[in-house]
């Protein structure tokens, strides 16, 4: 019976429109459309309720230190900016702390380096291995020449499938990618480790190079050099 019922065509009741006189007021507002707008209304009401009592209720002698260690920014409260929040001493020990976390990262870039390179191979490049043959006579000659084109038409280096020279260049991309980023760790750390030297006490002095030195050294680090002192 239920199929029979389906069968048979109904009306399609729709909701009612906008009257003409009221056009200018836009779309006619639906119940789920009340719904939302109500839900949001009595949310802001009760909200506004609660400010209310905690302004009734607010003690006068009120005080915490967010008071007079923040300031007002366009009406937004912003904390003052903390000068020297750390002592030199905790600044060299974070410094180390970083300093071991690149080293960690140098370590761990050359192992999948040499990983990488131990499990790629050249594909797509042919061996350049040459062989010399000797042949007594011509028949010999072309029995030699039979035979390297027969072992010429095996599968060798041309008839690997694409899917794997696309994955092999990947890897060797990858393998790029990888030697850059140790570059710029092992510069980084470089550049974390003359800083901390650079901090401890003693006197020193920068070097000056020369013309040729400096062209040369445009991307190498500043040298320094200590003054020698008498160690007890």
């Amino acid at each position: 019976m239920s199929s029979l019922r389906n069968a048979i065509p109904r009306r399609a009741h729709k909701e009612r429109a906008q009257p003409e006189a009221r056009k200018k007021f836009g779309l006619l507002e639906k119940h789920k459309d009340y719904v939302v707008r109500a839900r949001a209304y009595h949310i802001k009401e009760a909200t506004i309720a609660k400010l209310k009592e905690k302004a009734a209720f607010r003690n006068p002698d009120e005080f915490y230190f967010k008071m007079i260690n923040s300031r007002t920014v366009g009406g937004i409260h912003r904390p003052k900016p903390e000068d020297n929040k750390y002592t030199e001493e905790e600044l060299l020990l974070l410094k180390n702390k970083d300093m071991g976390y690149i080293l960690q990262s140098v370590q761990s870039e050359k192992k999948k380096i040499e990983k990488l390179r131990s499990t790629l191979h050249e594909l797509d490049n042919k061996p350049q291995n040459k062989h010399v043959y000797f042949a007594e006579d011509r028949e010999e000659a072309k029995e030699i020449q039979s035979r390297i084109g027969q072992s010429s038409n095996m599968p060798g280096f041309d008839n690997i499938p694409s899917r794997i020279k696309k994955k092999t260049a990947s890897s060797y991309r990858e393998l790029e990618e990888r030697k850059q980023r140790l570059q710029k760790l092992e510069k980084l750390y470089a550049d974390m480790a003359l800083q901390k030297e650079l901090k401890k006490p003693g006197r020193k002095r920068k070097l000056k190079l020369n013309e040729d030195e400096e062209t040369d050294n445009q991307t190498s680090q500043h040298v320094y050099k200590w003054r020698a002192q008498r160690k007890r």
